[in-house]
């Protein structure tokens, strides 16, 4: 008897061994128990060499091929910057090798990375025309800005922020946009400036935006400014549109925003008002580089200075986008028969485009442009009244206290 149980009890036994062997569920417990589920994908199983698909994928693992198809190479540094580099290489290879297979060929990656079309004026100075080349120095700017802002953001905006305490991830990012916002305003409000005082429209004599009109010999600095403004627009559309980064509560606004900032540049290229056009970015852009930098003081919690830079900052506003603002819209509406009565008409092929009708075409946008600035000078109001009773915060912003808030740690490294 005891010899047939011992049997049974041994046959049992073998029993659930072959269905441990057979069975696909797994049975580790306690500190035996994996880490990563056994039926989960891992890149190591999945690219194993001869193996048949017995894991299954849950997650594509991102690559430069999938950022390209879903347009995430806009907000990921190390994809644009594979964009950017394959032609500076194209580019130095030709340069090196032409001349010794085909001499007589221009470059064909120049135009990406300068502008084109040089000319002689009358008075021997170098000036550019435009051409369907400038296309091709915007579409490479905007993988170049693509590569600087969030290059900027991630390596020198996040490591500040984190000295400063910084851990919630909203804030993180907002503190990474506004550092990037206040670089390039900074740099390319003073660049403006600084070609403004180069033109007769010094500081805004706002008589030289149609005197002497068509102003289509451009100043080699003024084309190259206004083609990287105008490839910054369209990469900041494209991260909007595509909703590549979390929304702002006022997107709509924004939108409306790039769209006719957008129409704007490009109107103002196309027909020869770029005079005018480098008048409306420096109204622009200088106010922008205040409100980043009083963003940047209270995302740091420094109370003094940035209630400091808020009052700094609305007075350059006011200054800029309303005063000056008011002064182009004024200039558009009274001067424009300044231009001579030989230009004021329609003739694409001479690079005269502004008949009578036009002065509607200019107006309107620029107006329109005014109309969301008073829409942001309305939110600016309540800001300065809420600071002088509660703490100053960012009205454009969404809730730093919302659900996906976590703490910037616990999501990275």
């Amino acid at each position: 008897m005891s010899k047939r149980s011992n049997l049974l009890q041994r046959r049992g036994q073998a029993g659930t061994l072959k269905s441990i062997e057979t069975d696909t569920n797994p049975h580790f417990t306690g500190p035996f128990l994996t880490d990563t589920p056994l039926d989960s994908a891992t890149p190591e199983s999945n690219n194993s060499p001869g193996w048949d698909g017995g894991f299954h994928r849950t997650r594509e693992v991102p690559s430069f091929w999938s950022d390209l198809k879903s347009s995430k190479w806009v907000v990921n540094p190390a994809s644009s910057f594979k964009l950017l580099i394959v032609p500076v290489i194209l580019f130095f290879n030709w340069e090196l090798l032409a001349p010794f297979v085909a001499s007589d060929l221009p470059n064909p990656f120049k135009a990406l990375l300068f502008i084109s079309y040089p000319i002689t004026s009358s008075s021997g100075d170098v000036r550019y025309a435009k051409g369907y080349l400038d296309l091709a120095f915007i579409a490479y700017h905007i993988i170049v800005w693509s590569f600087v802002r969030q290059a900027f953001i991630i390596h020198l905006c996040r490591p500040i922020a984190r000295y400063f305490k910084i851990k919630r991830q909203s804030t993180l990012d907002r503190f990474g946009e506004q550092g990037y916002a206040l670089m390039y305003f900074a740099i390319m409000g003073l660049w403006g400036l600084r070609i403004m005082s180069q033109l007769p429209t010094n500081w805004f004599r706002t008589e030289y935006f149609w005197i002497d009109y068509p102003h289509w010999e451009m100043k080699p600095e003024l084309k190259r400014y206004y083609l990287m403004h105008f490839a910054y627009w369209l990469q900041q559309f494209l991260v909007l549109v595509f909703r590549l980064e979390k929304p702002r509560k006022d997107y709509s606004e924004l939108i409306i925003h790039h769209i006719v900032t957008l129409w704007l540049i490009g109107w103002s290229y196309l027909v020869n008002l770029t005079l005018i056009g480098n008048a409306v970015f420096a109204s622009m852009d200088i106010p922008d580089a205040f409100l980043a930098f009083s963003k940047l003081l209270n995302y740091i919690k420094w109370e003094r200075s940035k209630l400091v830079a808020f009052l700094l900052f609305m007075l350059t506003w006011t200054y800029f986008r309303h005063y000056l603002n008011i002064i182009i819209l004024w200039s558009i509406w009274t001067e424009f028969d300044f231009i001579p009565e030989s230009a004021r008409v329609w003739a694409p092929e001479l690079g005269v485009w502004l008949a009578g009708w036009m002065k509607y075409q200019v107006f309107i946008p620029v107006c329109l442009l005014q109309i969301l600035n008073l829409f942001w000078y309305c939110l600016i109001w309540r800001i300065a009244i809420r600071s002088f009773t509660s703490t100053l915060t960012d009205e454009r912003s969404d809730d730093e206290n919302n659900g996906d808030d976590d703490p910037i740690d616990k999501k990275e490294e």
